[in-house]
């Protein structure tokens, strides 16, 4: 079975290095909390929003060890008036027998606001 494995993280700045880790370890968090092995990865999302644009946040999967033939592409967030500002969101969609209340979410830094319901008391 498919499941999308949701993440999103906030940079506070429109900086290469800061939008690479950001991702890095918001990436690395899902992997870790979902058990994630990259050849059960069918393949990722990732969407920024307008004022992101200082690289591709999918440089930060091409560090991690064994990520190399995930398919992962980046793409524009729509902008949407007053949505969350310098945003990273990851949608990543694994073969996995969880069921979809057994997938673990994670949000970092201002992207904490937009699921607190995902997060499940587990606050970073």
């Amino acid at each position: 079975m498919s499941r999308g494995v949701r993440g999103a993280t906030t940079c506070t700045a429109n900086d290469e290095k800061q939008m690479i880790t950001n991702t890095r370890v918001l990436v690395e968090e899902m992997i870790e909390k979902n058990n994630i092995d990259p050849s059960d990865v069918s393949h990722v999302f990732i969407s920024v929003t307008k004022d992101l644009t200082a690289t591709f946040p999918a440089k930060a999967l091409r560090e991690i060890q064994g990520w190399t033939y995930v398919p992962v592409m980046c793409m524009a967030e729509i902008d949407v008036q007053n949505s969350l500002p310098s945003c990273i969101r990851i949608m990543m969609v694994v073969n996995t027998d969880k069921s979809q209340q057994e997938i673990k979410h994670v949000f970092h830094n201002e992207a904490i606001k937009l699921r607190p319901d995902l997060i499940k008391g587990d606050l970073r």
